[in-house]
């Protein structure tokens, strides 16, 4: 195979994690579709986790229908899934679209920065004797 049949064909891998979600993007030249755990975006059946997905894609306008993004799953809630799903594909299309870096990453951190660098938040743990990270045995003085 010469070297001028083979094309440019550009393929970026990206991760991202909220508590104990976490998800893989991989994003590839194509028509702006969208898939989560092999499920198309547009018939996600959770209304509010299919927006919060969507934001990054909302944010970069005609770049989005450039490329095609495949996301896996898994761990953690439904809303934690799509926050790590928005990490991811914030941070693929950042790598995928290098030449406009900058826009980009300024974009994102203005309408929100943790969708660059993620959510520090974790769970308490919990201790030993309670039901909770924080619930104590109830007292009663009669």
């Amino acid at each position: 195979m010469s070297q001028e049949s083979k094309s440019a064909y550009k393929i970026v891998i990206s991760t991202g994690k909220r508590k104990t979600s976490v998800a893989r993007a991989v994003i590839k030249p194509g028509e702006g579709r969208v898939w989560i755990n092999n499920i198309p975006l547009e018939v996600y059946p959770i209304e509010m986790v299919k927006d919060k997905i969507g934001e990054p894609l909302e944010l970069i306008g005609n770049l989005a229908k450039q490329v095609d993004i495949k996301v896996n799953v898994k761990g953690g809630g439904v809303m934690s899934q799509a926050d790590a799903c928005r990490v991811a594909i914030a941070r693929g299309l950042i790598e995928y679209f290098s030449d406009h870096r900058e826009e980009l990453t300024r974009i994102f951190k203005e309408y929100d920065r943790h969708m660059l660098s993620g959510d520090p938040r974790q769970t308490e743990p919990e201790k030993w004797g309670r039901y909770s990270a924080r619930r104590r045995w109830q007292k009663s003085y009669r």
